[in-house]
């Protein structure tokens, strides 16, 4: 057995796919409900990629790249619809193994994927050039490899937000780099995360984008999906501004609207883009603190203790 199959472990979840344990971040990579339709349902869906498929070019931000199942999602979507569209994907990871593990465990074999070669060399490689796809896969921080990516000029159809949650990793939930994921969204494009948290969609709407909540997937809470204003065609009007009701979306509740007027919604802020998650963490509690907003646990109990579709996992 190889060093990659060594030191990561296929975990079974609900619907018959797999996923890992991060040591460092003490979280799996999905929830235990079902990785492959987390990647369709929470990601692809709400980006609305069945429909965008039919564009002759379509161009896909996946942050945190992981085991890359958002991005085998989204190509099998896309090119299922329209095999001549054109590709064009990058891809932000902190730990090259990860991919490589999923690789080296044959992961994607459950999945009926015609696409596990190009996953492969990207995963190795770190770069896939075919007729039909430009993929680049940035290993380091985030929130460096962003500059690359802004460098570019890319502008994404769709982004995938999907890093470890923000307690355990607050520095990619900030209202900087939400900021800098914004600038790298197309004025039509969709931004997708499984996170409601309110402190999330705070940062979202500092960021210029409208929100609204997507369908739960294998459990209670929403995730939450953001385009640019002017994609709706409607003036912001904070923080309830709708995005254009689908199958997969819905305007927030009023339990969430008034979630995002607690303290819970104080957001993660990381001026310079380099401090560590300790200091972050650190300096929203102390923010918190210093508040007049009303305490969340006054709002929990209001709404009935974890009321339906809203998720408290970082409020205070």
């Amino acid at each position: 057995m190889s060093d990659l199959e060594n030191n990561f472990t296929p975990k079974l979840t609900a619907d018959g796919s797999f996923t890992f344990t991060s040591n460092e971040f003490g979280e799996s990579f999905h929830s235990h409900y079902g990785a492959k339709q987390e990647s369709f349902f929470k990601f692809v869906v709400p980006t609305q990629l069945s429909t965008a498929a039919h564009k002759p070019v379509l161009r896909l931000f996946d942050v945190c790249y992981g085991l890359g199942y958002n991005t085998a999602a989204a190509l099998q979507t896309i090119w299922a619809i329209n095999p001549n569209c054109c590709v064009e994907v990058i891809g932000l990871e902190l730990n090259p193994s990860v991919p490589k593990a999923a690789i080296a465990h044959n992961l994607f074999d459950n999945w009926n994927c015609n696409h596990t070669g190009i996953l492969t060399q990207l995963a190795f490689e770190h770069q896939v050039q075919t007729p039909c796809l430009k993929a680049t896969l940035l290993i380091g921080d985030a929130r460096s490899s962003i500059a690359l990516v802004r460098q570019s000029d890319f502008q994404a159809d769709a982004i995938f937000l999907d890093p470890f949650s923000p307690p355990q990793c607050p520095q990619l939930w900030t209202v900087e780099f939400i900021q800098q994921l914004s600038l790298c969204l197309h004025e039509d494009g969709f931004l997708a995360t499984y996170s409601c948290a309110a402190a999330v969609r705070t940062a979202l709407l500092a960021a210029g984008l409208v929100i609204a909540s997507t369908l739960p997937v294998g459990r209670r809470s929403p995730g939450t999906v953001a385009a640019h204003n002017r994609a709706t065609g409607e003036a912001l009007d904070f923080p309830s501004a709708p995005l254009p009701v689908s199958p997969s979306s819905y305007p927030l509740s009023q339990a969430e609207k008034e979630h995002l007027l607690t303290r819970a919604a104080i957001p993660y802020r990381d001026p310079k883009l380099s401090d560590s998650a300790e200091l972050i963490a650190m300096r929203r509690q102390q923010e918190q603190q210093a508040s007049s907003l009303e305490p969340t646990s006054r709002w929990r109990k209001r709404w009935l203790l974890g009321i339906e579709g809203t998720d408290t996992s970082t409020s205070s």
